[in-house]
């Protein structure tokens, strides 16, 4: 897959950020990184006509994912938000059962499949 356009990347574990920035800019993409919920929103709204997608970790300090989730959806509810944790994938589909999420990624990132997961959600062909 090779990609283009920003992603925005939330997740308060720093190797997490660097290793999803890593793999993304390696397939084309501008990637924007932000370390809480609040954060990210911020970055969100600076940057909302010009992100493709958000990347966004579950459990976080500051404000988490649920309404981390809530506040992106509300600045532009088109965008399309791939989900992550290291909890299982059911707590996920759990907490936002009824809510427009793209996808989910279970942590630590396999490199495969975080390139597979963010071409899914943007409607993209993967090599292979």
């Amino acid at each position: 897959m090779r990609g283009s356009g920003t992603v925005l990347v939330i997740d308060d574990e720093n190797i997490v950020r660097q290793l999803a920035r890593s793999v993304l800019e390696r397939h084309g993409f501008e990637v924007l990184v932000a370390e809480n919920g609040q954060a990210g929103a911020d970055v969100f709204r600076i940057h909302r006509d010009r992100i493709l997608l958000i990347l966004l970790d579950l459990t976080m300090p500051v404000m988490g994912g649920e309404p981390t989730f809530d506040l992106l959806r509300a600045i532009r509810p088109d965008v399309p938000i791939l989900l992550s944790s290291g909890y299982d994938e059911s707590e996920a589909a759990t907490k936002f059962a009824g809510k427009d999420f793209a996808g989910f990624i279970y942590k630590p990132y396999d490199v495969n499949r975080l390139v597979e997961a963010v071409s899914s959600a943007l409607g993209l062909a993967t090599e292979g």
